[in-house]
């Protein structure tokens, strides 16, 4: 049985804020059109990729931006990509913001709102949903930032975990696992799903040109590079392939800065789109290079030490180390 299986990642343009989910669905059924006539099986979209990124813009009443969110899937909004999904036999990643009713963690049932992303398989059916944890931002209104981030105010903490499902794409078995934008950032993400041997990440983004907090540490030039940097590294130290799909353009006069990318499991680009429209970047992934990293280097049985990493768990805030005293006097 064959174990190469062939992604991409759909990229969309900018989606602005006056433009319906009826102009995003259609884009999308043409992207996967065209990833299936260059042979895709999985195809990747970016973080709410049905709508513009609007927690740049700010409401009093959280009521006021309900209609940004999906509380169902296929929704009558969203039908078209699901018939495009089963008639075209393809495994896709969706990003969306999800209203959800739902008990809270004192059980009681009310309006819940996340960043959200699941995997629809060929038939339609949604194989695993994974709710964004690494929530970036501010929840109250930023008089200071050019651009408000308010994605804290917009979404609970994702309460998902990082969840490894293995799943059929054609033939071949994959073990799957997602996560959203600032997820990426963060090796936490991918070494919990290293330990479920994950071989496929797959990841969707909204990231701005620029560091919207003005506070000067990350050059424009840097952007791009920190993402790829993040990506790269969470491969190579976890032995997976991942395919990170953004959205770019000018959307709604505030640039995104695009870069979709697919990589294996040596940390290098296999894929990358060059522009900042829809478009597709595809590559074939060998699954059997997730092997070398995880029997090797990276085989976590042999050369974890868990007694040493109690701190990553134990403490969330950085703390100043002891200072250190001569015998001969103070530091």
């Amino acid at each position: 049985m064959s174990n190469i299986i062939t992604v991409a990642a759909a990229q969309l343009g900018p989606i602005q804020k006056d433009e319906g989910r009826d102009v995003a669905v259609a884009r999308m059924v043409r992207l996967l059109e065209r990833a299936h006539q260059r042979g895709a099986q999985v195809v990747v979209f970016p973080e709410l990729a049905l709508t513009t990124f609007f927690p740049r813009w700010y409401h009093e009443d959280l009521n006021e931006v309900d209609h940004w969110y999906e509380s169902e899937l296929p929704s009558a909004a969203t039908q078209p990509l699901f018939d495009a999904i089963k008639k075209l036999g393809l495994t896709v990643y969706l990003g969306y913001a999800e209203l959800a009713f739902e008990a809270d963690e004192t059980g009681a049932v009310r309006k819940r709102r996340f960043n959200t992303s699941v995997v629809i398989a060929p038939s339609g059916e949604i194989i695993f949903k994974y709710r964004k944890v690494h929530m970036p931002g501010h929840v109250e209104y930023a008089p200071a930032r050019k651009v408000q981030h308010l994605e804290k105010r917009y979404f609970e903490i994702g309460n998902l975990g990082f969840p490894v499902v293995r799943a059929p794409v054609g033939g071949t078995p994959v073990n799957m696992g997602m996560m959203l934008c600032n997820d990426r950032r963060w090796p936490e993400s991918w070494r919990s799903m290293g330990l479920q041997q994950v071989e496929l990440v797959m990841l969707g983004y909204n990231t701005p040109s620029l560091n919207m907090e003005n506070k000067g540490f990350e050059a424009h030039h840097l952007r791009v590079f920190h993402s790829e940097l993040s990506i790269q590294a969470g491969c190579y130290q976890n032995a997976t392939f991942a395919v990170a799909t953004a959205k770019a353009g000018n959307e709604d006069g505030h640039e995104l800065f695009g870069h979709s990318v697919i990589v294996n499991p040596q940390g290098e680009v296999m894929a990358r789109t060059t522009t900042w429209d829809d478009a597709l970047a595809v590559a074939d992934c060998d699954l059997e290079m997730c092997r070398l990293g995880r029997t090797t280097i990276f085989n976590f049985a042999l050369h974890r030490r868990t007694e040493a990493y109690g701190r990553i768990t134990e403490q969330t805030g950085s703390v100043e180390p002891p200072v250190w005293t001569s015998r001969e006097g103070s530091l």
